[in-house]
């Protein structure tokens, strides 16, 4: 573990925690690669539309906590994780809206599900001070990009993406807006989607403003403060989910703009290994799961709290740890809110401390 100061760089060290603690104060306010690798032969994940095979009962009822309200009167939960087969049934029912989230409109617009609606993720987060972040929006914000897309309350929401990083970071955001008990993620994102022969259109559907209540969760977004208080607790896990040269400072630290390096005593989990692939994102077995996040020391009761760079592959991160069962929180600034402060010890190299 090592703190350095650079010679002739001044750094500040507030825009980030700053942004942070605007929008967690918003919260409180309105509070009321294995790329390409395919397993086999092991429990896939519960999905909701997905026939389960053998095994699968035990991790089911560990999900119960993650079990979701019906998003409408008389119709059962689908959970957190939805499947293609699922969705198609669903397309053109009322009470499910579904999301497409990309951060340009041009990928929307080139082809998407029929009948999903246009997620801007620019009405979920901003780039901060330096414009090389991902920082959370107001509630206010939040609310207005979600309504603007036609999401009203008594709605099951479905979301994903081109991007399943961007899927991901909309998840999560609604699930800190209070809405995860009634979010569910496309499993294998757009591209498991066209991979299955499924229909695309271009044709935009019409949707009238949605009518929205949040109910936002400022505990989930925790800051540098929080998680350097912590470092030695050991009912808490860190996972960055960076890859390897970014863990380790082989990178140089985004070109010498911040340290090389990770926070003392993360564990490194490199998002996409949770995943068959980035292009076709399906969650991988289940058993592999459970193990890459026992190899982080996360056990039953642990908190997980995961970063990366910018809070964007650490929102992937963090929906599996959710699904998993897990208490799970999210350092928005990540790394590059960490890296660039002075103050605060880091690590260079593949050792944790």
């Amino acid at each position: 573990m090592r703190t350095r100061t650079r010679t002739g760089t001044t750094r500040t060290t507030t825009t980030t925690s700053a942004d942070w603690s605007r929008v967690v104060g918003h919260l409180h306010r309105d509070h009321g690669s294995r790329s390409g690798r395919s397993r086999r032969g092991g429990s896939r994940i519960p999905v909701a539309g997905r026939r389960p095979r053998r095994g699968l009962t035990g991790f089911a009822h560990a999900l119960a906590a993650l079990t979701l309200a019906a998003p409408a009167a008389g119709q059962s939960s689908p959970g957190v994780l939805v499947s293609a087969d699922w969705l198609a049934e669903r397309l053109h029912a009322d009470d499910v809206v579904v999301l497409h989230a990309e951060y340009r409109k041009e990928r929307y617009d080139q082809g998407h599900i029929p009948g999903a609606r246009f997620l801007d993720m620019a009405g979920l987060t901003w780039p901060g001070e330096g414009d090389v972040g991902t920082e959370m929006r107001t509630p206010e914000d939040i609310d207005a990009a979600l309504e603007e897309a036609g999401v009203s309350d008594g709605q099951h929401i479905v979301v994903y993406g081109g991007n399943p990083l961007a899927a991901a970071r909309a998840w999560m955001t609604l699930d800190v807006m209070g809405l995860g008990d009634r979010v569910s993620m496309l499993d294998g994102g757009f591209g498991g989607w066209q991979e299955e022969g499924r229909e695309v259109t271009t044709d935009e559907p019409q949707a009238e403003r949605g009518s929205l209540t949040l109910r936002p969760r400022p505990e989930v977004i925790v800051g540098a403060e929080w998680v350097l208080e912590r470092l030695d607790d050991p009912a808490i896990t860190l996972i960055d989910a960076r890859p390897e040269d970014e863990y380790t400072g082989e990178d140089g630290g985004m070109g010498g703009r911040v340290n090389a390096g990770h926070i003392p005593g993360a564990y490194p989990m490199y998002w996409e290994e949770l995943v068959e692939s980035r292009s076709v994102p399906r969650l991988q077995e289940r058993a592999e799961l459970e193990e890459l996040f026992r190899a982080t020391g996360a056990v039953d009761g642990s908190t997980v709290v995961t970063y990366c760079m910018v809070g964007l592959r650490a929102s992937f991160s963090y929906f599996v740890a959710r699904l998993l069962g897990y208490d799970a929180k999210l350092y928005d600034g990540s790394w590059h809110d960490w890296g660039a402060r002075d103050d605060l010890p880091f690590v260079s190299g593949p050792g944790r401390r």
